[in-house]
């Protein structure tokens, strides 16, 4: 059985988490998540908790088993704490700067590369523009 795949996935408090079918919905303090998991992966709702299960033990369903439930925690993450990633911008003269809510890269050219961040997506920079924070 797969090791990631039968461990349950903790709901915290403030998460609530629906089905219908195959469609599973997370909700909570930062938005919802909506996914459609393949039908040979059973997703079970407890108390507070979510346990994924599979049909057989081929090996298609094995790697699905423990990909459905990454996905799961994955979406439970996203709605309570949300992601952030940190980058390191690297090289002689490379820089970062926030221009607003938009990025500006000094990256190698003769001129400063503007990044505009989608929907939902924040720029920050950290380090004296040496580090970039998307979150």
């Amino acid at each position: 059985m797969s090791r990631i795949g039968r461990m349950p996935v903790v709901l915290p408090k403030g998460v609530s988490v629906t089905q219908e079918d195959n469609r599973v919905t997370v909700q909570g303090p930062r938005g919802s998540l909506t996914r459609e998991f393949r039908p040979e992966m059973r997703v079970v709702l407890e108390d507070e908790e979510v346990r994924v299960e599979r049909c057989d033990d081929s090996r298609a369903n094995r790697a699905l088993h423990g990909l459905t439930r990454a996905l799961l925690a994955n979406m439970v993450v996203g709605v309570t704490e949300g992601f952030r990633k940190r980058l390191v911008v690297e090289g002689v003269g490379y820089r970062a700067e926030q221009q607003g809510k938009n990025l500006s890269l000094q990256v190698g050219y003769s001129h400063m590369v503007p990044v505009v961040p989608p929907e939902g997506i924040q720029f920050s920079t950290d380090n004296g523009g040496r580090t970039i924070i998307v979150e």
